[in-house]
């Protein structure tokens, strides 16, 4: 406030001089004190008007101050105040739950003492009531003359007898009720896919033979200390076995694709007549890519009968190996495109997608190309390379559960079942050995001997039907039905076999007597 009372006195002092300056040269000193006297008469009153503002404005500036202090003090002082009243409301709600608790703790350790009185109770009462069950059961024994063990074992009996009536009954009616709505429904599509689709079927073996011009050969083929023989096989991986056999020699392998490769490859080496190693190694290599060539264009072929346009490469490619694949003599390719057809009639019976269903039905043996490479059953093999592949996940699981590997749980995956069943079981379609067939046709004769009350079993129709004779005197007609299940259920338990197995149990009583 003083520096400005100072500028004001400068600037007032400035102004007296340039009005002195002014009156000088107008020429009259009087004049000029006169000014000088009023200039600082106005100086003076100006200054103390400046004072007076200043007092007024630092007085107002106080007040101001006060007033914001007590509002600020206000504030605070109610804002402590709701603070208060909420934590006494927060400290009322926690004592109310604290007498809650304690309540609650009260009438807990009252109901405790109430529960462990009255079990104490109850254990008295179990005590009572098993010396009162002790001693009836002895009663009861007395009067009925057998002991517990004894009563239980012929309540067991009668109970059994009944339930077995029961079930077979149940089992009866079920089977009546189903064979009326399904058999024929079935017998239509099944017996209209297989006269609608037609296949040949072809049988190969594990070796080939190939035919040469003359037994000189032999010789050739051998080379020099058996060079020729030994670089062919190891360039193909293939067994060559020359023996006494006029005018044959014979390749074998476990790999189908690999003996066709080094059958082209031998074969072409004898129309050449330039047997050596390195010549070996060349005509391998273009037999070789000329199955390979042969592989592929199966594949489509297979593709193209079952319509399928779309499959990826590698499946093409894995499907046409299954051209030299067979299975009890059965050409697996052939029987692909079979089971495709049979799936799609059945399929376009049922009113379902036959393009689906063929598609899954010409993929079912994938795995049989490659089960000799990859551990595993030939499903789940052949799943996994569908579903690598980018199949969609209804036809990996018909393909995986076409064996019961995986419970089938889409009609998609019963369809492609049926389907290899029934190729599979055609007439002609496999063959097994006179061994193995006979050793089948005795473990069904076995199981079904095995049961109690059967007189004798025979097995018919080349093992597609088993006749089991049961004595009359210990097998009832419930107890017929119910045997006939069982011994279904255990050959499907314990046997490898196509198609399928119908048990007959015939049960007879005869009554003879002799005219005199």
């Amino acid at each position: 406030m003083e520096i400005a009372i100072g500028i004001l006195g400068l600037v007032i002092g400035a102004v007296a001089a340039v009005i002195a300056m002014r009156s000088a040269k107008r020429g009259s000193l009087r004049e000029a004190d006169s000014q000088l006297e009023s200039a600082r008469a106005k100086a003076g009153q100006v200054i103390e008007d400046a004072q007076r503002q200043a007092e007024t404005m630092k007085k107002e500036a106080l007040l101001e101050a006060k007033e914001e202090i007590i509002q600020n003090k206000q504030a605070a002082e109610a804002e402590e105040k709701q603070r208060k009243r909420e934590l006494r409301a927060l400290e009322n709600r926690v004592m109310q739950r604290e007498e809650s608790l304690d309540r609650r703790n009260d009438a807990l350790d009252k109901r405790e003492h109430q529960l462990s009185s009255q079990a104490g109770q109850v254990e008295k009462r179990s005590r009572e009531l098993e010396a009162l069950y002790a001693k009836q059961t002895t009663e009861l024994e007395r009067i009925a003359e057998l002991s517990r063990d004894d009563a239980h074992k012929e309540l067991l009996d009668k109970v059994r007898g009944d339930v077995t009536h029961e079930a077979a009954t149940i089992i009866r009616e079920s089977e009546q009720r189903v064979k009326n709505e399904c058999q024929k429904t079935a017998q239509k599509i099944i017996s209209l896919a297989i006269q609608r689709c037609a296949a040949d079927h072809t049988a190969e073996v594990t070796v080939t033979s190939v035919h040469i011009p003359s037994d000189d050969l032999k010789g050739r083929i051998i080379g020099r200390e058996g060079r020729n023989i030994r670089t062919f096989e190891q360039v193909s991986g293939v067994n060559l076995v020359i023996d006494d056999t006029p005018e044959t020699v014979v390749l074998s392998s476990f790999d189908p694709v690999r003996r066709e490769t080094a059958r082209v490859a031998l074969e072409n080496l004898i129309a050449d007549g330039r047997i050596h190693p390195a010549r070996i190694e060349e005509m391998y290599q273009k037999a070789s890519n000329l199955v390979q060539q042969r592989v592929r264009e199966a594949g489509e072929q297979a593709a193209f009968d079952a319509g399928i346009h779309d499959l990826h490469p590698e499946l093409v490619k894995t499907l046409g190996a299954l051209r030299y694949r067979t299975s009890f003599g059965q050409n697996v390719l052939q029987h692909s495109i079979e089971v495709a057809e049979l799936c799609g009639i059945m399929a376009s019976e049922l009113g379902l997608d036959p393009v689906i269903a063929r598609r899954a039905g010409l993929l079912h043996d994938l795995g049989k190309a490659i089960d000799h490479e990859v551990e595993g059953p030939h499903a789940v093999i052949g799943a996994d390379l569908a579903r690598r592949y980018g199949e969609k996940p209804a036809i990996v699981h018909a393909i995986e559960a076409h064996h019961g590997d995986v419970d089938p749980s889409s009609v998609l995956a019963v369809l492609v079942m049926a389907g290899d069943a029934i190729s599979a079981s055609r007439p002609g379609a496999r063959r097994e050995s006179a061994e193995n067939y006979i050793k089948r046709l005795e473990k069904l004769e076995e199981i079904a001997n095995s049961y109690d009350g059967v007189e004798r079993t025979y097995a018919m129709q080349a093992g597609r039907e088993v006749h089991v004779m049961v004595q009359p005197d210990k097998i009832s007609d419930a107890q017929s039905t119910v045997l006939a299940h069982d011994i279904a259920h255990q050959i499907e338990e314990e046997m490898e076999y196509p198609g399928q197995v119908r048990v007959v149990v015939i049960r007879e009583s005869r009554a003879v007597d002799i005219a005199k």
